[in-house]
């Protein structure tokens, strides 16, 4: 993988750098924090998470390779470096990116309620090609804020986040137009089509090309370049991309925040954070590797590769919940060295895995309310 773009501060975030306060109170985790009016108003509900046994032995954060204590933000950039070298190690690599955005050409354009929506296929990895829906309001003028939507695993693949086919609750891509986003929906290369799915096949085939190379780095390798191609449009403001994803989704935007700082706010629904919590030893993730006793990384670590931009993960008690807390709670102390308030936060619905209609709308206020504004 190559290496990510330097960390810079927004203004909002830049403004936030100070001291915080930890403390316990009735058995819950709090986190001294005045609310900016920039924030979401439920931010304190989700930042401040209870206490729980910890069931995985988490590697601390804030801990130098040489074993002192992190406590100051230049110390913590350069583990932060370490970690990335670390996890680009552990994904494997593979050919340099385009220089610029990919070129795509158009399939399809409809407009529906006022939204336009094109149907566009691009190069990816040399001599192979993908499909994706670009959203847009119709009537928009100036720069606009963007987002890329991945979808989880469904056989009609990017119909769903772009509304046109499936549970509405998952059109992330539409809803987000209608809200002034550029919505970019890529397919994930586990579907040799926008119809059915075949996780193995395609997950050899890659294999067979790049043995050496990871499932999850393809899909980082290719969610970064769809972020590349929103950045060459002319109507996106590159300073304001997100990121948001249910089940398979969510797993490529963990990953993307985590790697690729354009993102300036992410949502994470349901993708299983921990390493046991979901399928990550499959092929087309991160394979056996993982279930080596001498592997000692988790997604603890790359929720911390994104501090201090905005990440808010949701869980229904399936695949995340309360067994996520330690995985939040970890990666809060490194946000916390930029000051505050903390913008990394659990919304759990206990709703298993869905996306209910609460969730949504935290997911669409969360995105709108960090990027668009």
């Amino acid at each position: 993988m190559e290496d990510g773009h330097t960390l810079v501060l927004s203004r909002r975030e830049a403004l936030a750098v100070g001291a915080i306060g930890i403390g316990t109170t009735m058995g819950r985790c709090t986190i001294s924090a005045a609310l900016s009016a920039d924030d979401v108003s439920w931010l304190d509900e989700v930042i401040r998470l209870p206490a729980v046994a910890e069931k995985i032995k988490l590697r601390p954060l804030l801990v130098a390779e040489s074993g002192r204590p992190i406590g100051d933000l230049p110390t913590w950039q350069q583990r932060r470096r370490q970690l990335m070298l670390e996890w680009r190690n552990v994904l494997g690599r593979l050919p340099p990116r385009p220089r610029s955005g990919p070129a795509y050409e158009t399939i399809s354009n409809e407009t529906v309620d006022g939204i336009e929506r094109r149907r566009i296929r691009y190069e990816t990895l040399p001599g192979e090609t993908t499909e994706a829906y670009l959203l847009r309001p119709g009537n928009a003028r100036g720069k606009l804020p963007a987002v890329v939507v991945f979808h989880s695993t469904v056989p009609h693949s990017i119909h769903q986040p772009a509304g046109v086919i499936g549970a509405k609750e998952k059109a992330f891509g539409w809803h987000l137009a209608r809200r002034g986003f550029v919505a970019l929906c890529p397919r994930n290369y586990l579907w040799p089509d926008n119809e059915h799915i075949e996780a193995k096949a395609m997950a050899d085939r890659f294999h067979e090309k790049y043995p050496q190379t990871t499932g999850m780095a393809r899909m980082l390798w290719e969610a970064r370049l769809a972020v590349d191609l929103l950045t060459t449009r002319a109507d996106v403001d590159s300073r304001r991309i997100g990121a948001v994803g249910h089940s398979l989704g969510a797993k490529e935007v963990l990953y993307l925040a985590a790697f690729d700082d354009r993102i300036r706010a992410t949502v994470s629904s349901e993708g299983g954070i921990g390493l046991t919590f979901s399928n990550w030893n499959a092929p087309w993730y991160l394979g056996k590797q993982i279930e080596d006793a001498q592997f000692v990384h988790d997604h603890h670590e790359l929720l911390a590769l994104a501090a201090p931009r905005p990440f808010l993960l949701i869980g229904g008690d399936s695949a995340d919940g309360s067994k996520s807390i330690p995985y939040v709670t970890s990666a809060q102390q490194v946000y916390r060295l930029f000051g505050q308030p903390v913008r990394l936060g659990l919304y759990r619905h206990g709703k298993g895995h869905a996306v209910p209609p609460k969730a949504l709308s935290r997911s669409l206020e969360w995105l709108t309310t960090y990027i668009a504004h």
